[in-house]
């Protein structure tokens, strides 16, 4: 299933933004301003090329695997592994889980990479490349093919899913930290910014994954094509993601990017179409400061900033409240100059009473 730039169109449209804000002005001169919300739902319309945006079936997709570099000791956030960390999501026992089923999101945990097996499960979509990466201080975390059929993995998911909207998040040991690297290689700037999670970060810690990280980078020092940095430092989760996200962004879904992991999809993503990125919002689960530095690649803010230490995904969950009432802005709030048109109602049998 190839494709191609050229089936991503950009949002850009100057005369249906126009008549969006219009749009959104008439509403808050009568009822007053409802800040971020105003913009937003401007975005969902050039998003869906349509005054009154309406979404369905919301997919929240979260994509686990392992990656090679647990071994040298980083990445085990929680002291669980990537099978428990996906089994507690499965369970409904992540808040994700429960997040998602209260706010009308499908949950799917798709395996592209676990180092141990899972057994079936109906929010499992097993779309295991290996079982794994490989350390990529010491090789490549992957083949080229590899990468390649991650990416089309992530294709043939998306384009199989009904709705219209793909929140994205990772889960896996040492997932952010191979999306650090990916990142740092492709904006060309130090992988520590990405990294550092905030003051309180331990300063040995802090040592021992930069001295890790800054091998793998000494090792694959001339890679710089997106897709030849996607199998030097990258996951198998982001490879499905990168897919994913082009398919979707295809379909003119909206893309909700929530986190480090899919931030670094979003990004390779981007190199190979880059309107891709009219379609995101971003949202985030955690404070860690390197999350900033991400977000600031894309001249991005995330649309909630709660405070959360969470897994990827629960962010997401609940973003999706404040979409869904944006897009009312311009679907269920009745316009005025729509009330005009059809004059008055006429009076019923109570109020002639």
């Amino acid at each position: 299933m190839p494709i191609q730039q050229s089936l991503i169109s950009p949002t850009a449209n100057p005369a249906l933004e126009k008549a969006l804000r219009e749009r959104v002005d008439r509403q808050a001169a009568i009822a007053g301003g409802l800040g971020e919300l105003e913009p937003l739902a401007v975005r969902l319309g050039l998003i869906q090329h349509s005054l009154t945006p309406r979404f369905r079936d919301p997919t929240l997709a979260v994509f686990a695997a392992d990656h090679g570099l647990a071994v040298d000791g980083i990445g085990k956030q929680w002291q669980r592994s990537t099978r428990e960390q996906a089994l507690m999501a499965l369970q409904n026992r992540l808040p994700v889980s429960v997040f998602a089923r209260m706010q009308g999101l499908q949950l799917l945990l798709v395996d592209c990479g676990i180092a141990e097996s899972l057994a079936p499960h109906a929010k499992l979509l097993a779309r295991k490349i290996a079982h794994g990466t490989r350390n990529s201080r010491v090789s490549p975390a992957m083949s080229l093919e590899q990468a390649h059929a991650g990416v089309r993995v992530g294709m043939e998911i998306a384009d199989k899913l009904a709705g219209n909207v793909l929140a994205c998040a990772g889960m896996g040991q040492g997932s952010a930290e191979s999306a650090s690297l990916v990142l740092a290689r492709l904006m060309d700037c130090p992988v520590r910014d990405f990294v550092v999670s905030g003051p309180d970060m331990r300063q040995d810690e802090l040592a021992h994954l930069l001295t890790v990280l800054q091998a793998a980078q000494a090792r694959h020092r001339d890679v710089s094509d997106p897709m030849e940095v996607l199998a030097a430092f990258g996951g198998f989760e982001i490879a499905v993601m990168v897919g994913a996200i082009l398919v979707a962004t295809s379909k003119r879904n909206l893309i909700i990017v929530d986190g480090m992991t899919a931030c670094a999809a979003l990004k390779i993503a981007a190199k190979i179409a880059p309107p891709v990125t009219d379609y995101a919002v971003f949202c985030r689960s955690h404070v860690h400061r390197g999350l900033d530095e991400a977000l600031a690649v894309f001249h991005a803010s995330a649309l909630l900033e709660l405070g959360m230490d969470s897994a990827d995904g629960t962010g997401a969950a609940l973003a999706w409240p404040m979409i869904r009432s944006a897009a009312a802005l311009l679907t269920d709030l009745q316009d005025a100059d729509e009330t005009e048109e059809r004059g008055p109602t006429t009076p019923g049998k109570e109020a002639l009473a």
